[in-house]
């Protein structure tokens, strides 16, 4: 095979330019087909699409995904002449399968033409444009099918986190051809709970990601060049979110002022919100909504969009939710273990295989219907995959604080516990030094041992007996707290944990992992501005030593509190550096926090009487 761009009959000399215009690696022995193409769109636009299928591929269904996150890299991630090494692990028993599996690059960024717009809106009061990604979507399906002669028509949509954004794009006005859709972790309302905001809290690293995707086409590499070191320390000396972003000279990076210039839920992201496009609409695609138990990123969208739809829906063969033991985008990779948790197997390949792929093969390839529930969760702590006619499945059951940082499903007598929250020394989100650009820490954080801020006297827990049965939960646990603050603002950290008993196991040697004795998992972790407790849209001072009560969900979850467990609650004010800190003064907009602004604050958490904090599990009478 020839490079291109070289005149390999002609003589070289040393003054011969060393240079070829491109190298073809795809050699005619691979076992697959590989094609770059440039899909028009209505308004002349065009995207860059790779398609890959093995040589042998005939009437195959299209299997499509489309991606901020560079198509072409995504569709030979690895230098190989089979399809199985250069595709990723979520597309191998597919493409061995006979599918066609499609990347695009969605419009300005990578190799595909025109102008990006984060998580742009969808034609409407947002955008007058005639053009979204539900738009792009369908005219690439209308292209794909009239032009790849080995297709059989069909297709199916899947994508995880921004891609799980565009995959529910795709079921906006779809097109004919679009059978089915998977929407794994989809970014749905980045205020809510996804990504940038949780509950009003703004998720400081975010700022790294909007420079990345918003310099150039999202190709140039860019970064805040800080050097090394201690995130902990960089943010807290830094000040506010805002001086940090402005001391690093992004602050007019566009999104960075979409963030900072709207604080609060107004209309700018209510409208954005995926799941009020959904909820106003008629689904016509059947829907597979995933993600997992402790997503870091993403965990509030693919259960917000189920239940804008359950009403309508749920129990048909149309929507179904599965939550699985996973990290972030965790169901695309191997799902064997997470920090120090260890599964039955490969659980996410397991989805993938027993469960996913055989209601694709339904209705792209005509194969029988597997028959999927409502909801298929796996219930960690007896490691097993479970089907459910609804969702949540469980009872709401209130878990109550008690007295002498206690805890029991009977509720107790009036009283409070009080911590002082400093935010010149904010608890952190994961032992330090911090680094957040280091997967290893930011993959598994959410179900790190607890055990490390035991004796901070800003983290108050309360803690049951042992438990003399399981206690099983599926559903959102929710915090219902009553507190008060000597400031005028304060945020309001839960965790729910279970804590497990001191055993020992067998030695290493035997091949045991190692001991859990007394680690205290996290099973959910969310956090609360209190400035929005009144209004998510109109955010107001707190008034001073006032029980205000702050209800709000946790992550959906479907867990088993074993037998000799105890159950725990954790209550924080800080979240650092993941979450920017609470000034706990009333400021206008905390972005412009000065740093006067920032001081201390008792908090007093109420429980028992006229004012029961609990915690809500979603129990299930086994």
């Amino acid at each position: 095979m020839l490079l291109a761009g070289s005149a390999a009959a002609q003589p070289v000399t040393p003054m011969t330019p060393d240079v070829v215009a491109s190298y073809d690696p795809v050699m005619p022995w691979a076992d697959f087909v590989r094609r770059e193409v440039m899909i028009p769109m209505r308004d002349g636009t065009k995207l860059y699409t790779v398609i890959v299928m093995k040589k042998s591929t005939r009437n195959g269904p299209i299997l499509f995904s489309r991606t901020p996150y560079d198509a072409h890299g995504s569709a030979f991630a690895n230098k190989s002449q089979r399809a199985d090494d250069i595709l990723p692990a979520m597309n191998k028993e597919f493409v061995d399968d006979g599918y066609i599996i499609v990347y695009q690059d969605i419009r300005g960024l990578h190799r595909s033409e025109g102008t990006f717009i984060m998580t742009r809106p969808i034609v409407g009061p947002l955008n007058n444009s005639g053009i979204d990604e539900s738009t792009d979507a369908y005219d690439s399906i209308d292209w794909l099918v009239k032009n790849i002669p080995e297709s059989n028509g069909k297709v199916a949509t899947i994508g995880s986190s921004y891609l799980g954004f565009t995959t529910l794009m795709t079921e906006i006005n779809p097109h004919p051809a679009l059978k089915a859709a998977v929407p794994e972790s989809p970014m749905v309302d980045t205020w809510m709970g996804d990504d940038d905001f949780h509950n009003g809290a703004f998720r400081v690293p975010s700022f790294d990601y909007f420079l990345e995707m918003s310099t150039g086409k999202a190709d140039a590499g860019a970064g805040i060049a800080r050097g090394q070191g201690d995130d902990y320390t960089a943010y807290l000396e830094a000040g506010s979110a805002g001086d940090f972003a402005r001391k690093w000279k992004i602050d007019q990076v566009p999104f960075v002022r979409k963030v900072m210039e709207n604080p609060a839920y107004t209309a700018f992201w209510q409208e954005q919100a995926v799941d009020k496009w959904f909820a106003a609409r008629a689904l016509t695609v059947p829907t597979m909504l995933e993600v997992g138990q402790w997503d870091q990123e993403d965990s509030y969208g693919a259960p917000a969009v189920y239940r804008a739809l359950k009403d309508r829906y749920e129990g048909t063969d149309l929507l179904h939710l599965v939550i699985g033991p996973w990290r972030h985008s965790g169901a695309n990779h191997y799902g064997y273990e997470l920090g120090a948790l260890t599964f039955a197997g490969d659980t996410a390949r397991e989805w993938r295989v027993k469960y996913m792929k055989p209601w694709l093969d339904h209705y792209v390839k005509g194969a029988p219907d597997p028959h999927i529930p409502a909801a298929l969760t796996y219930a960690t702590g007896i490691d097993q995959w479970q089907s459910a006619p609804r969702w949540p499945a469980g009872t709401p059951t209130p878990y109550y604080l008690d007295a002498g940082r206690s805890a029991s499903f009977t509720p107790g007598g009036a009283g409070s516990d009080d911590y002082v929250s400093d935010p010149a020394n904010p608890v952190p989100f994961l032992p330090r030094p911090i680094d957040m650009a280091d997967g290893s820490q930011w993959k598994t954080w959410l179900v790190k041992d607890q055990r490390f801020v035991d004796g901070r006297p800003d983290v108050l827990t309360w803690t049951g007996a042992p438990l003399d049965k399981a206690v099983h939960i599926m559903g959102a646990p929710k915090a219902d707290i009553f507190l008060s603050t000597s400031g005028s603002d304060t945020d309001v950290v839960v965790k729910l944990i279970d804590v497990y008993p001191n055993d020992i196991p067998e030695g290493a040697g035997q091949g045991s992992k190692p001991s859990m004795a007394g680690y205290e998992l996290p099973i959910g972790i969310e956090i609360f501005r209190g400035r929005y407790v009144k209004s998510l849209s109109n955010p107001s001072p707190l008034k001073s030593g006032a029980v205000n009560r702050f209800q709000f969900s946790l992550p959906n979850v479907n867990h088993v509190f074993l037998p000799g467990h105890r159950i725990a609650v954790q209550i924080q004010s800080s979240l650092f550096p993941l979450y920017d800190r609470n000034p706990q003064s009333f400021v206008p907009n905390i972005f412009n926090a000065r740093p006067g602004d920032y001081r201390k604050a008792t908090i007093s958490v109420k429980h028992g009487g006229a004012t029961p904090s609990a915690v809500w599990l979603p129990v299930v009478a086994d």
